[in-house]
């Protein structure tokens, strides 16, 4: 190896407080949990320090409601016109595999080494400081814009109206009102939000994503018994559709591609094999936005106060791989049996944004028009929603910034790393101050530009897996490394062998499930801007789809050289490999694994399967 070794220390199974030492260097190191818990009514009211006040159930739903959004409400349309339902249900099962082996990476090696900003500290510590520098700021950049971007997503969600031949549905008040207006309110509510203590924000993520996972449920069966009953006297369609959107003159992928040209707005025409292709990849890189904010589940490790119970971080990342990836593919699986993939609405010609929604356009054939209004309302606060968690993940890579000393000049950095009442105010004020690119998606131009940016932000999350699947190879190779030591107690074994019973979270063959999530994301980085060069070259969908890699190189280029100088022999060796203060299982009986004490069916063996559907469920 070419770096230092993991010194072998104890593992720590205790509930601790992070102690950040600030370097020589300007950098602070996460030295992992050297305090005891502070109680809550001793903590400090002012600090450099997060609280660590948040359970398992809220660790869950914070990742799930910043997941949940309007990607899937808004966007699964284009997805079915540009797929056809097969390849919009291909597409989202397809990338829910990738994102979810990116998300189990992360999860294992938080689980084990529970740390602020894990995106980012990990590859600090696996792969080079550079990169660990690197992601932390396109990360916190990302996210920032992609808040903004729902707080335009929300207020073109107010403007709702939806005309065809025989209905007519208008929130007056949203055409009425500037979207800029809109823009404010909710800017300044989305900030209020995250400056509330963390447990409150807990509680309210808890209860949002709760009222999300209800209403994805009742989505699904809507879309579903709406597919298979008589329908009603004023519906569009007079027999129960089946699944007729996906048999003849339809198909299960669509044959026609058309690229748009963004200047210009010459449209080029392809079929046949060739558009089907074309169709499915471009839905492929359309449908990652809808799944950006599960790793949301490891940026909370900093803040839960169940390290003890290393099985929380385990369960979070199961639960939300397995949720958004059964949610998301069931939804767009039973909308795609009662909206065509031909629709007019889904297809460009909508009078509003919401009125590309195939769940809107649903519930309006089947004679309930009342139902999209209701939808329309929810579609706004899942907007809403998001933008907070966004802005929340944000602020907590700047923070882990600030504490590294990698924010700028001291009198910068000092009020960036401090904390009210655990929560990083001047972190979320300065990303608040980012999101007022929202202002831009007011209208015109800059609207345009501003999706731009976010398609940018977007690709960047990718930068950030491939980083995270390349840092889960370096630490796998480090745990095989450990194991070989000769001075490692039996305890310290336990935390550095993936086998042995006490080991926090392990999935079976995870280093392959690295492989898969590194070249899968790396391939949709090399050609999710293959729309540009079809036609004539576009300039601008190339520079959206790809100047996230030019700037992710050079602030790696730019942290060496002020680092290291031109001694490029130093660039790559400033990895530390810290396997120090680990966490461990404290029983070999393991959460979420189904085990019946008895034999046959006993009261014990029911009351253990009722607890097992909880631990799962909640």
């Amino acid at each position: 190896m070419d770096y230092e070794k993991p010194e072998a220390l104890n593992p720590q199974v205790y509930q601790q407080v992070a102690c950040q030492t600030p370097q020589p260097d300007g950098e602070a190191t996460l030295n992992g949990f050297e305090e005891p818990a502070v109680p809550e009514d001793k903590r400090e009211f002012r600090g450099d320090s997060l609280w660590r006040v948040l359970d398992e159930r809220h660790i869950n739903m914070i990742a799930f409601s910043g997941t949940i959004g309007n990607g899937l409400f808004l966007g699964s349309g284009s997805s079915l016109a540009g797929a056809g339902p097969g390849g919009a249900v291909l597409a989202y099962v397809l990338m829910g595999t990738v994102i979810s082996s990116v998300i189990s990476c992360l999860g294992e090696m938080t689980a084990l080494m529970p740390v602020n900003a894990p995106v980012m500290e990990f590859p600090r510590r696996f792969v080079s400081r550079s990169v660990g520098f690197a992601v932390g700021w396109i990360y916190w950049f990302a996210y920032a814009v992609l808040a903004g971007q729902q707080l335009v997503a929300l207020s073109n969600a107010i403007r709702f109206k939806y005309e065809d031949d025989k209905t007519n549905l208008n929130w007056e008040v949203g055409q009425r009102v500037d979207n800029a207006v809109w823009i404010s309110v909710f800017l300044v509510l989305v900030i209020t939000f995250n400056m509330f203590p963390v447990r409150v924000f807990g509680e309210l993520e808890y209860i949002f994503g709760c009222f999300k996972l209800i209403f994805i449920v009742f989505l699904i069966l809507l879309m579903f018994f709406l597919s298979i009953i008589q329908p009603q006297g004023d519906a569009y369609y007079k027999e129960p559709l089946g699944t007729r959107y996906w048999n003849n003159p339809y198909s299960f992928f669509t044959s026609t591609y058309t690229a748009k040209h963004t200047d210009t707005g010459a449209s080029l025409v392809i079929t046949g094999s060739l558009g089907t292709l074309l169709g499915v990849w471009t839905t492929f890189t359309r449908v990652l936005f809808s799944y950006i904010g599960m790793d949301i589940v490891a940026a909370t490790a900093a803040e839960s106060r169940a390290l003890a119970d290393v099985e929380s971080m385990k369960m979070a990342a199961r639960k939300i791989n397995l949720r958004i990836t059964v949610l998301y593919s069931l939804a767009v699986l039973t909308a795609s049996f009662v909206v065509p993939m031909d629709h007019p609405f889904i297809n460009g010609d909508a009078t509003s944004v919401s009125a590309r929604s195939v769940f809107v356009i649903a519930v309006v054939e089947a004679g309930m028009p009342r139902l999209a209004h209701f939808f329309n309302a929810v579609f706004c606060f899942s907007a809403f929603t998001c933008a907070i968690n966004s802005l929340y993940i944000a602020t907590r890579v700047l923070h882990t910034l600030a504490l590294r000393g990698q924010t700028g000049p001291e009198f910068i950095t000092k009020r960036l790393r401090a904390c009210r009442s655990g929560v990083p105010v001047r972190a979320v004020l300065v990303t608040g101050a980012v999101m007022l690119v929202a202002y831009m998606g007011r209208s015109g131009a800059p609207g345009e530009r501003l999706d731009e940016l976010a398609n940018n932000s977007t690709v960047s999350c990718l930068v950030v897996y491939v980083t995270i699947c390349a840092t889960y190879l370096y630490f796998f190779r480090t745990l095989e490394d450990a194991k070989l030591y000769g001075n490692t107690s039996e305890s310290q074994a336990a935390s550095y062998d993936r086998d042995h019973p006490l080991y926090p979270y392990k999935s079976h063959g995870q280093w392959l499930k690295g492989c898969y999530g590194l070249v899968a994301c790396a391939i949709l980085i090399m050609f999710n801007g293959l729309a540009a060069f079809i036609g004539s070259f576009d300039a601008r969908k190339f520079v959206s789809a790809y100047i996230s890699l030019p700037t992710f190189l050079i602030l790696i280029l730019g942290y060496n050289i002020r680092k290291h100088g031109l001694r490029f022999s130093d660039w790559w060796t400033d990895k530390s490999g810290d396997l120090s203060n680990t966490v461990q299982a404290t029983s070999p009986k393991r959460k979420g694994r189904l085990e019946f004490p008895d034999a046959g069916f006993t009261r014990e063996n029911a009351i253990t399967f009722v607890e097992w559907i909880w631990v799962w469920l909640k």
